[in-house]
């Protein structure tokens, strides 16, 4: 026959035990969730109306022995801090501003809580100690275990070679004693109190309120485990004054075989402490349970919470058996995706809370403490553009679209890495004041309440506001105003330490979501599931490093020192997660056990230990199953090809259309960029998309060899400007003055003026850095290989446009060339072409025959260039024997300029062989073009082009292919 669940029997024997007289009865259970339950269980065995005895957890027990109100966690670190310092200052050592102080506070409260609730004096902890024979002196009482566990800690401190960090930890632990204390006296002067105080005090017989438990008739205590020495001693007092009874939830299939860990701390309590169990003998349950557990190895975290709606859609609706199912997140980061995944139709009652760490206000309220973090760095003068656009779309912002588009532009025409304050005054949104700058406690919290206030008025407005976000609202709210109140008497804090205490203080918030709490599946936490039972448990999270949770709370007290003391350690921990885990297993009938089996830098893949013991040793049945999570893939889309028809060939021809005052040019680039892919020509030239503006902080190689022809440009300007000649000796002299040349064409890239910049940022100053490096590989060339020369002109922009002739579908058109010739200049009576590249351009000459090839041509789109220009500059002036000189910035100074021969180690191209590679270029220029314009020949991408990861038109055409270099 199936037990009744564990507070059902705890109901009923309390009704027999005490009748009509419950209400003079105490309940204490280990925290608020079971007493929903026992209530429930209670009116539903009575039958009949009847008071109800009065219930608690054990802190709200305890808590009635005392008079003084608790000291926030705020002020305990503000009143430990000051002791600290005064401590600092007696040892004549430098004080510790609160920042820093803040990391060892947290650590030393938390040892203090410790040595409260179990009882240990802080000289025996806390003492320097130096060697084994001090230890022997100070602790004679120690037996031989206590003494091998404190030398096995010192072994690693000798005298002779202890490191700065041992120094200084061996002077802060000789220290906390006398801090301890002074702690202690300073909250009993301010008329404060702390929870582990209130029970170190009941224990030792000093309390307010020692006789509190005199009021009832008797005390039940509920569910209790793993117990502190103040509530060994209490529990042990109190039983022997015939006032407390013991409900223990347990199975003697742990309890009876000393080498299980789930059944520790019980067997302790029961044959060590002498606790009675008030419903008589340990069931034996679980040593002849033989049910199935359904284990599934999930393909992912997220995945588990998915596999759970598959799981729950065919089970009937829980409305009014609260026990019947019960999902435990043994990962409570499970929480949000679990709510996500629940099939429709399902009721539920959440007892964690919603955390506001995964809601959209912590990610608002944190970009805004971000922020003025910044502000505070930089005086109030900028902030980055990421963190701008950040909350510009957040959806709690509230901004216009008018007036967030208008933002976003300024942002980008300006290039704004980090956007000047001036310009983010705000007119719209939820809160205008979003980017001004706040200084001091006080300002920092009101302008928090004014943010908050503004996201509640404006979620209202557009109605839009959620319950569960007015609620978390509202409980952030409340944690300001604890905060305000603790800051009140003590002096401004650095923006930065203000910050992380109000993100600390916002991390613990979480808000109830609304349910019903004994209806539908209850979704909890390993802790929250005490003293419940369960007709079905689901059990998410179940790996190795969740269940039990590997994570130790920080401590100044070493594991050695621990032990010898009897403080928890980590085996403790272990302990109770095997009986959390064990306990959830005596009731119900269907257990499915899910866990994620992919192995990534946070996770094994394995399942806890717990389920291998089990398997091991029990007699339930595993079934095993692997969800595959299904994978959808995707075939290679067809090669996109689009025919020269409709609008797409009424454009295009536009090009041939002599008539049309506004007829469009046809550039070098333009024609590189079609013998790289037709398709991207198309995209660029005929449809006209263009590149999204955007800012980046990466290094952009357009933008360096921007910023190199400029400060070419303007350096050959001056010199051509002071003497036409222009001689190696004037070259050089200008080469010294390459920094400011390169800063200010910088400043004209980026705001089309001089004199915009005056202090770079740092990845400005790698650019013009590697700008100035560039620039001089050029001048110096021709300071030593070319000086002197003339400039005839730089960049002209206007004249250099010819009709070249073609032939479409049989009759001659023309098509407009353009160019933009870096530089022409004259050097021994001789017209040169030259043109800069900064990038990776490869530049092969193989012979005439493979020159204008395919392969070739797409590859050596610098020379094509050059050749483009030399072609129209001799069109338009009439001169001839003009030559076309590349300099690569990467292979000038080694290699020289012009056209390099691959293999030959020379450099050829001049003279007669100059001249057939002219004509064969307009060749190649004329096949080229009437391939363009042939309007049977579709624009198609070329497969062999690469296109690199950061190319915005690799959207269009597919996935850029990968590529050694990227340029």
């Amino acid at each position: 026959m199936k037990p009744d669940p564990f507070l059902r029997q705890v109901a009923a024997d309390l009704l027999a035990r005490f009748g009509g007289d419950l209400k003079d009865v105490a309940v204490v259970l280990t925290n608020k969730r079971p007493i929903v339950f026992l209530r429930k269980h209670l009116a539903d065995l009575a039958g009949k109306p009847m008071w109800s005895p009065s219930f608690f957890t054990i802190q709200e027990f305890i808590r009635q022995s005392a008079t003084l109100p608790e000291a926030s966690s705020l002020t305990q670190f503000f009143v430990l801090h000051r002791l600290h310092n005064a401590l600092l200052r007696e040892e004549g050592r430098p004080e510790e501003t609160p920042d820093e102080f803040y990391p060892l506070a947290e650590t030393i409260l938390s040892d203090f809580a410790q040595l409260d609730y179990d009882l240990v004096e802080p000289e025996a902890v806390y003492a320097e100690l130096r060697d084994i024979a001090l230890l022997q002196q100070r602790f004679p009482h120690l037996s031989a275990d206590q003494q091998r566990f404190m030398r096995q800690f010192w072994e690693s401190f000798s005298v002779g070679k202890q490191t700065a960090i041992q120094q200084k930890f061996l002077q802060l632990w000789g220290r906390l004693p006398k801090l301890y204390q002074r702690f202690k006296e300073e909250l009993v002067q301010q008329k404060l109190t702390t929870t582990a105080g209130i029970y170190r005090a009941l224990a030792e017989n000093h309390a307010d309120n020692p006789n509190f438990i005199s009021i009832y008739k008797q005390v039940a205590f509920v569910g209790f485990n793993a117990l502190n020495r103040c509530e060994i001693n209490l529990f042990t007092q109190w039983q022997e004054s015939r006032k407390a009874l013991f409900y223990f939830d347990a199975d003697s299939y742990y309890l009876d075989d000393n080498l299980q860990e789930a059944g520790l701390f019980l067997r302790k309590n029961v044959r060590q402490y002498g606790l009675h169990n008030a419903l008589g003998e340990f069931p034996a349950t679980l040593r002849s349970k033989a049910d199935d557990i359904e284990l599934i190895a999930a393909s992912g975290s997220i995945a588990q919470a998915k596999w759970l709606s598959n799981l729950l859609v065919d089970r009937p609706a829980d409305r009014d058996t609260p026990t019947r199912t019960a999902i435990i997140l043994a990962d409570e980061s499970l929480l949000v995706p679990v709510l996500q995944s629940l099939p429709d139709g399902i009721d539920f009652n959440v007892t964690m809370g919603y955390p506001l760490s995964q809601s959209t206000l912590f990610g608002y309220l944190d970009g805004w403490l971000g922020i003025q973090q910044q502000l505070a760095t930089n005086r109030g003068q900028f902030v980055h553009h990421l963190d701008v656009e950040t909350i510009l779309t957040h959806p709690l912002s509230g901004l216009s679209a008018e007036e967030r588009d208008a933002l976003q532009g300024n942002i980008t025409a300006n290039e704004w890495l980090e956007v000047p304050v001036a310009e983010l005054s705000l007119k719209s949104g939820s809160y205008p004041a979003f980017f001004m700058p706040r200084s001091g406690n006080k300002a920092v919290l009101d302008a928090l309440h004014a943010l908050l206030e503004g996201v509640l008025t404006y979620r209202k407005n557009a109605h839009s506001l959620r319950h569960i976000e007015a609620v978390l609202i509202l409980a952030v709210k409340k944690a300001l105003n604890l905060l305000q109140e603790g800051l009140a008497h003590y002096p401004e804090l650095s923006m930065s330490f203000l910050c992380a205490l109000i993100r600390k203080a916002l991390q613990s918030i979480s808000a109830p979501i609304e349910g019903e709490p004994l209806k539908g599946v209850q979704i909890m936490g390993l802790l929250e599931s005490r003293c419940l039972d369960f007709d079905e448990v689901y059990i998410l999270g179940a790996n190795e490093g969740k269940l039990p949770n590997i994570t130790v709370a920080p401590t100044f007290i070493p594991d050695s020192i621990r032990r010898a003391h009897g403080l928890p350690v980590l085996e403790n921990q272990d302990a109770l997660s095997a009986y959390l885990f064990y306990r959830l297993l005596h009731h119900p009938k269907r257990i499915t056990v899910v866990y994620n089996a992919v192995v990534d830098d946070r996770n094994s893949g394995e399942v806890s230990r717990f389920v291998r013991q089990l398997a091991f040793e029990s007699q339930f049945r595993f079934q095993r199953r692997i969800q595959q999570q299904p994978v959808k893939t995707i075939s290679a889309p067809p090669s996109l090809s689009l025919p020269k028809t409709g609008a797409a060939w009424h454009k295009l021809s536009r090009y041939l259309d002599d008539a049309d005052p506004d007829r469009p040019k046809l550039s070098a680039s333009a024609l590189t960029t079609y013998l790289q892919s037709p398709l991207l020509f198309f995209l660029k030239y005929v449809a006209g998309i263009k590149e999204p503006p955007k800012i980046t902080e990466e290094f952009e190689m357009n933008r360096l060899g921007r910023v190199v022809h400029q400060a070419m440009q303007d350096t050959y300007e001056q010199l051509k400007a002071e003497n036409d000649a222009i001689t190696a000796h004037r070259i050089q002299a200008k080469i010294k003055m390459l920094p400011q040349i390169c800063l200010q064409a910088l400043s004209k890239e980026l705001y089309r003026e001089t004199g915009r910049i005056q202090t770079p940022n740092s990845m400005q100053r790698i650019l013009l850095k590697v700008a100035e490096e560039y620039a001089r590989v050029f001048l110096q060339y021709d300071a030593t290989h070319v000086a002197p020369l003339r400039i005839v002109e730089l960049e002209n922009e206007r004249d250099y446009s010819i009709e070249f002739p073609i032939t479409v579908q049989g009759e001659v058109r023309t098509v407009k060339l353009y160019g933009i010739i870096d530089r022409v200049d004259e050097v021994n009576g001789k017209t040169r072409i030259v043109d800069y590249k900064t990038g990776r351009d490869e530049v092969k000459y193989n012979g005439l025959d493979t020159l204008f090839a395919p392969a070739s041509a797409k590859s050596n789109k610098a020379m094509i260039q050059t050749l483009f220009y030399t072609h129209v500059y001799e069109q338009v002036t009439g001169k001839r024997d003009v030559e076309p000189n590349l300099y690569i910035a990467r292979r000038l100074r080694n290699e020289g300029p012009l056209f390099y021969m691959s293999g030959r180690g020379k450099y050829v191209a001049e003279g007669e062989e100059l001249e057939r590679i002219k004509t064969q270029f307009v060749e190649f220029l004329r096949h080229t073009l009437e391939e363009l314009f042939n309007p049977d020949i579709p624009f198609q991408h070329n497969p062999d082009a690469i296109l690199y990861p950061n190319d915005p038109y690799r959207e269009f055409i597919g996935q850029p292919q990968a590529s050694e270099e990227e340029p």
